[in-house]
């Protein structure tokens, strides 16, 4: 990419130095907003948002808004009076407007149906926009290209814009507007430490003498914005140059196995699946991969299966039912390959102290059962 990473990212989930004011987060029902002229120098810019119990998607887009040097230095006015909204440079999640070209982004309308796909075409993602989607698909691209110290044109600002919006914003949006992720039936279970969630256990309690939002309407601001540049720097020193390594391992698979249906990655570890999957729908020969090796933190050699899907836990070809469950001596015994570790009660996933034989876990298990052909659909970007 031929582009340094700036340092002082991360120094951005710190809480500013105390020599510089920190931005105030107001309630203005009981003041009138003050006249301040618009090309003033001294009078920060101000962001509307309703005040009251606050949600996930305007405390983030308070929050990417912050992150740009124009609303560095904001207040946060949190109010429902049209009259102080008025007065602010840009509203979000409350109004009930969409005008970009006023600054104006709300979703709560009647008339609003937008979504990344219907505001900008060619993006496949047909989840209802909240008001941190809106202010991520126009403000996304400028303020990933200054977080990264590149160019908007830069190809990694594609990529990684793509990426924190299908994997960090569009569930806000999601959540806020009520979405759920199954189509009919109960969820065999309950997740309750998503992001959306934390933010709205930093509202009062109900019971709660003390009803103010205020303070925990800035902690849910600084949360949010810490988890969005954590996520980022993931994206841009992990699962980035991930991408390289995973091609270097299909390029030479058949060196590893003339099957061509186990790769070897150089560093174990690294976030290989969502590069495979994507990457394979081009392999010249046209191939499947069934396996993955590579050595774990103890210079260990692990094998691992290629998962049917991508967030799914079944394998393409799991290792044969009779290793699973099994470790060291009683595992070498039923395999026939001396010198395993385990094999997970699954078959997903196993352990073998050297290459050749993680490498034999791997051919055994291909020769007793050819690895079945992902669906079409199977394919990520």
């Amino acid at each position: 990419m031929g582009c340094r990473f700036p340092r002082g990212l991360l120094r951005l989930l710190r809480a500013p130095p105390a020599s510089r004011p920190r931005p105030r987060v107001l309630s203005l029902e009981s003041v009138p907003p003050p006249k301040r002229p618009r090309g003033s120098l001294m009078a920060p810019p101000r962001i509307g948002t309703h005040n009251g119990t606050f949600h996930c998607d305007e405390a983030l887009a308070c929050a990417l808004l912050r992150l740009l040097p124009e609303y560095r230095d904001a207040e946060i006015v949190r109010t429902r009076d049209p009259e102080k909204l008025a007065s602010c440079d840009i509203v979000v999640d409350v109004g009930g407007e969409y005008d970009p070209q006023r600054h104006r982004y709300d979703h709560h309308q009647r008339s609003f149906t937008e979504t990344m796909s219907s505001l900008s075409p060619g993006k496949p993602w047909q989840t209802k926009l909240s008001s941190a989607g809106l202010i991520y698909l126009h403000f996304g691209h400028k303020l990933l290209a200054q977080l990264l110290g590149i160019s908007e044109e830069d190809s990694m600002v594609g990529t990684i814009y793509d990426k924190m919006y299908e994997n960090f914003v569009e569930e806000v949006d999601a959540v806020d507007n009520g979405i759920s992720q199954w189509e009919e039936g109960e969820p065999r279970y309950v997740l309750t430490t998503t992001l959306s969630a934390r933010v709205a256990r930093l509202n009062p309690a109900w019971n709660q003498p003390n009803q103010d939002t205020e303070a925990g309407f800035q902690r849910a601001m600084d949360l949010v914005r810490e988890e969005f540049l954590q996520r980022l720097d993931f994206y841009r020193h992990s699962w980035l140059p991930a991408r390289g390594l995973v091609e270097a391992a299909l390029a030479q698979r058949f060196q590893v196995d003339p099957s061509g249906e186990i790769i070897e990655l150089a560093n174990g570890g690294c976030p290989w699946k969502e590069h495979l999957y994507h990457l394979e729908s081009g392999l010249s020969p046209p191939g499947t991969i069934a396996f993955v090796i590579y050595t774990d933190q103890a210079g260990q050699w692990r094998v691992q299966c290629v998962p049917k899907e991508p967030h799914s836990f079944q394998s393409r070809l799991p290792l044969p039912e009779p290793w699973r469950g099994l470790r060291d001596e009683a595992l070498d015994q039923v395999s026939g390959i001396p010198g395993c570790i385990f094999v997970h009660t699954s078959g997903f996933i196993g352990g073998h102290h050297t290459r050749e034989g993680a490498l034999s876990m791997a051919r055994v298990t291909l020769a007793q059962h050819p690895v079945p052909k992902p669906p079409t659909n199977s394919l990520v970007q």
